[in-house]
């Protein structure tokens, strides 16, 4: 699959062809990443003595959240057209395909949920937390599970972006550096197949390393205390990451957030901003809001 010749050649892989449909990578890194992040979660839940009883609703709360949230803010973002045009393809894991069929749609086939962005997964995990909190945690504000969640999610977003790599999806730019990968099956809209930056995995591995800081901080600080720092410092560390991983990556779709601001930065990177400035108030104004350690 991957060949070394000057750069790495990396021939991609679209998924396990099951016969009846084929499970793409992407969708079952998602699934990876889900499956991680209730297990870590098990974890801080038994470490805070919170109720295991809560861990099953907060898993649903949190993957609806994250892919309806993720769906939306892929076209709402990317491609808002779509909504019109092709409406089918929003909101059920199809593609139109001449001559297929997917349960009773002629001439669509099945492709799972390729189309997900981050920024709106983060939308909708908020809103979901916020719903989560008035119905589950009585007693407790929003701060107190969004902090714990933060400490999860750079560990799954690692494997979402793995899961790109694999389907040779959000290439980065041309480049000659001896790490760069020649992508042969990335979509002719990304341009030329050369080897190009892997940015997926620049993108990946610093989540792995953000996750690391995060369980170092809960673990063996008493910031976990300061309701906010741990999402504060989440949120103004991930989106610093996807805004610098950026300078790396082709753009992706059409950039009308940034063209209708004028900008020279890639939607990405535009959208990224607003939460890096979200982050660092949520984390400097986190010192007035100190639980009591016996209540946390």
């Amino acid at each position: 699959m991957i060949e070394l010749m000057g750069y790495f050649t990396f021939g991609g892989s679209e998924g396990i062809d099951l016969g009846f449909l084929t499970l793409h990578y992407y969708s079952l890194m998602w699934i990876v990443a889900f499956v991680l992040g209730w297990f870590i979660m098990a974890k801080i839940f038994k470490i805070d003595g919170a109720s295991k009883e809560l861990l099953d609703p907060l898993f649903l709360y949190t993957f609806v959240g994250a892919i309806a949230g993720a769906r939306l803010g892929e076209y709402v973002f990317y491609d808002p057209m779509a909504f019109i045009e092709r409406p089918l393809e929003v909101f059920l894991p199809i593609v139109y395909s001449p001559g297929d069929s997917w349960l009773f749609l002629q001439d669509y086939k099945f492709v799972g949920f390729m189309g997900l962005a981050s920024h709106g997964a983060a939308v909708g995990l908020l809103i979901a937390m916020y719903l989560f909190t008035r119905k589950h945690l009585k007693g407790k504000s929003m701060l107190w599970i969004i902090d714990r969640l933060a400490i999860v999610v750079p560990i799954g977003g690692a494997f979402i972006r793995v899961g790109n790599f694999i389907n040779s999806e959000i290439v980065g730019k041309p480049s000659d550096v001896a790490w760069a990968v020649l992508f042969q099956n990335q979509s002719p809209d990304y341009g030329p197949i050369v080897p190009r930056h892997p940015a997926q995995l620049y993108e990946a591995i610093a989540y792995v390393i953000l996750f690391g800081i995060m369980w170092y901080i809960y673990r063996y600080t008493k910031k976990k205390y300061q309701s906010g720092f741990l999402f504060g410092f989440f949120f103004m560390a991930l989106w610093l990451i996807r805004f610098t991983v950026e300078f790396f990556k082709e753009d992706q779709g059409v950039e009308w957030v940034a063209d209708t601001l004028g900008m020279s930065l890639n939607n990405g990177q535009v959208l990224s901003i607003p939460l890096i400035i979200l982050g660092i108030i949520i984390l400097a104004t986190s010192k007035n809001r100190i639980q009591d350690e016996n209540n946390s």
